[in-house]
Parts: C-alpha cells; structure tokens; sequence
C-alpha cells in the first residue's frame, strides 16, 4: 500500500513512518532537502519541514509531492520560459492544469504538445548510417573496407543517409513518457494520454539521457510544429535527476531546484527585456574567470554580469531564500561586495523573491560601493511579473551606466 506525503515548499507538515519508511526518507533526505524531526513523546510521529526543492518522488512505498508556493501551472510555466520555450512577447504554448499535481499536470501538457505535433503522423528525417551491406549504398567507405576487409570485395563498408521517424526529436518525447511512465500519475487521464503517446513512439529507439545531457534540438520550418512537444519533453528529462536505487528499493521523481530556477529565470528575463545576447548579460556558467586575490586566487561566480567586450560593466546576484520577514543576510551582501571589489565596479544588484527581502540600499564605507537590494514576485499573471522585470531592468541599466561613465571611454 503506498503512503503518500504532501508537503509544501518551505513549509512543515507532521506525518507518521515505519521504521523503513524513516529509513528510506533519511537517505534521500539531503537530495529533497527535507529536514526530519521526531515529535516529543509523539511514538512513530515526525515532523517533516520541506526546503527550496519541489517536484513529486518515489521511494518505495512512498509517494512524496512537494507544492511550490507559486502553484504547479506558474512553475512549470516559468520553468518552459527559462529554458527558452517561448519569448515573453509570444503566448504560453502550454495550458498547465490548476488543479493537477506536478506530474499529471506535465504528462497533460506533453500529450496536448504531441497530439499538435503528431498531426500528421510522427515526423522523418535524415539520420546517416555507416553500415557493412551485402550491396553498395550510399559512398564505399574505402579506408575503412580496407582496414577491415583487407580488400575483400563483400561485405562493402558504406555510408548512406536513412530517412527514418527514429530521430532525436522522436526520441526525447519517448524518454520523457518512459521517464514521467515510472512514477505514479494520480490522474487516469494523464496515464491514458501517456499511453497514447507511448503507443505512438513506440517504434522509436529507446534511448536514456542523463539530466545534464539532454540535448538541445535546433528548430526550423521542417521541425517548428515539433517545438513545443520537444521542449516538454526536454524539461521533464532535465528536471528528472532524482533516480537511485538501493537494493531492491528503487526512487525516482522529477525535481526542480527553486534556487536554480529563480536564477534562470531571472537571466532569461532580464535578457528578453533589455534585448541582449547571453554574451553581453552572461550567467555564472558563461562569465570568464574571475579572481578576487592576487596570483589568480579566490575564484568568484556571479550570478549575472554585464560585458562590453573585456569588460564587466555590472554585477548582480539571485537569491532565493526563505528569510521569514529578517533582514538580509550580512553573507549575502558580503558576497555581492566581493563581486564588485573583483571586477572593479562601484556597485551590485542582490535580486530576491518577493517576501524574502525589501529594497535596500546599502553604501559600503571607505570602499563607496553601493549595494542594491530587489526584490520580484513571482506569483500572478506571467504578463505581470514580466512587468516587475521591467523594474529590475532598470536598476540595472543605472548600475551598468554608472559603471560604465567611470570605465568606458567618451
């Protein structure tokens, strides 16, 4: 019989385990970030006290969904937006059920995509094969016959191009249904539209990609009507990290780190308003080394930077955090100082979720840095938080300007 456990983001809920239940929920406990507490004379009562990360998992006999505070339609949706799904000046591809869980409300996204993108049957393509064939097809591939044939005149080592439905595209979309397939959708409609697209793919290689793997798919006008099935598609293989097994116990779920999420979006965003490239408005996966001590020591990644060729004319940081109505943390402005010292600048931008912190500023003194402290809320109409984007957009061009006043020629 499975338990099931619903818990909200940043939020405590009490519940009662088995011994190896207990077990199973401390193993995986710091890839959930959940922290677990017994009750005071509460016998097998604990008290279960979410972090940052949502999303729905399986572990065992255990079904655990954790609500994000923004709601399942708004995550998802800011989530397909990070991930470059659609622009803000374009309509949400997706209708993302309010009143389904995680997983549910994805599988109906994703056979909404399908049954769009499979209008008109699965979608071919060229995918080049190197073969050895009994006939000649395609180009001999000479260097290899000889290698391996020692000029044999049959088998023949060719090259040919096959055009096949197994290409990537199609290959995704049966991943991700295999990966949403082996949890436990609530909904009998969500596994009878998984179904159908399964039955659909089902002639499609089976192919396992890993979360940080999933390859992007370049769209054209042959591939465009495959857009938003693929991007789905892709979001479910990239979020679905959370896999382990131990011994006949086996886990698996589809998690999203609101920390990362936030970060993203925010990045994603910011761009889209002030129409700059990911060279110019760079993330800490893309920004070039950056040092804070002498003979290149103390290694420094911000979250968000501005270029103008070689050099960095803002700095900014995205936080997401359960502060509770405190102030902000010393850590974190110590942080952004950093940052500013490193490159030189006279100031940083410190970017939260709404109800984690208040707009401050801040003047360092003897350094004269100025830190800036924002906050934007998440919750709402998407065309509404793109609004309050707009106003973290130019807190950031006033940075950037006065950065660039002091550091860029006339």
């Amino acid at each position: 019989m499975t338990t099931q456990l619903n818990l909200q983001e940043h939020a405590s809920t009490e519940s009662v385990l088995s011994a190896t239940q207990l077990e199973l929920l401390l193993e995986h406990a710091p890839a959930l970030e959940l922290s677990i507490e017994p009750v005071a004379s509460e016998g097998r009562v604990f008290r279960l006290t979410a972090g940052s990360t949502v999303g729905a998992v399986e572990i065992g006999d255990l079904s655990i969904m954790i609500e994000p505070k923004i709601g399942v339609p708004q995550l998802l949706s800011l989530a397909a937006y990070a991930m470059g799904l659609f622009r803000q000046q374009e309509q949400r591809p997706f209708d993302f059920a309010e009143r389904q869980s995680l997983l549910d409300a994805l599988a109906l996204a994703l056979a909404s995509a399908a049954r769009r993108a499979f209008g008109q049957g699965l979608m071919h393509g060229y995918r080049t094969e190197e073969q050895a064939l009994r006939t000649i097809r395609g180009r001999i591939r000479i260097a290899e016959q000889l290698r391996r044939r020692l000029g044999a005149g049959l088998p023949v080592e060719v090259q040919f191009d096959e055009f096949t439905d197994d290409i990537i595209e199609n290959q995704l979309v049966r991943a991700a249904v295999a990966r949403l397939g082996s949890m436990r959708l609530r909904s009998d409609e969500a596994r009878r539209q998984l179904s159908w697209i399964a039955a659909t793919v089902e002639q499609v290689t089976a192919v396992e990609f890993r979360p940080k793997q999933v390859p992007a798919v370049r769209f054209d006008r042959l591939n465009d009507h495959y857009r938003g099935v693929v991007g789905l598609a892709r979001l479910v293989l990239r979020h679905g990290a959370f896999e382990s097994g131990r011994g006949g116990v086996r886990a698996s779920g589809f998690l999203i780190d609101m920390n990362q999420l936030f970060q993203e979006f925010l990045t994603a965003s910011l761009r889209d308003t002030l129409r700059v490239s990911e060279r110019t408005l760079r993330s800490d996966r893309e920004t070039q080394e950056i040092w804070l001590a002498e003979d290149r020591r103390l290694r420094l990644r911000p979250d968000l930077s501005w270029w103008n060729g070689p050099i960095c004319t803002f700095v900014g940081d995205a936080k997401y955090k359960n502060l509770s109505g405190s102030s902000v943390p010393s850590s974190d402005l110590y942080q952004l100082l950093a940052y500013a010292t490193a490159l030189d600048l006279p100031g940083g931008l410190l970017v939260y979720a709404q109800g984690d912190a208040k707009p401050a500023s801040y003047r360092v003194i003897h350094a004269g840095k100025r830190l800036e402290v924002a906050s934007l809320d998440l919750s709402g109409e998407l065309a509404a938080v793109f609004r309050r984007v707009e106003r973290i957009a130019q807190e950031v061009l006033v940075l950037r300007d006065e950065a660039r006043s002091e550091r860029l020629p006339a």
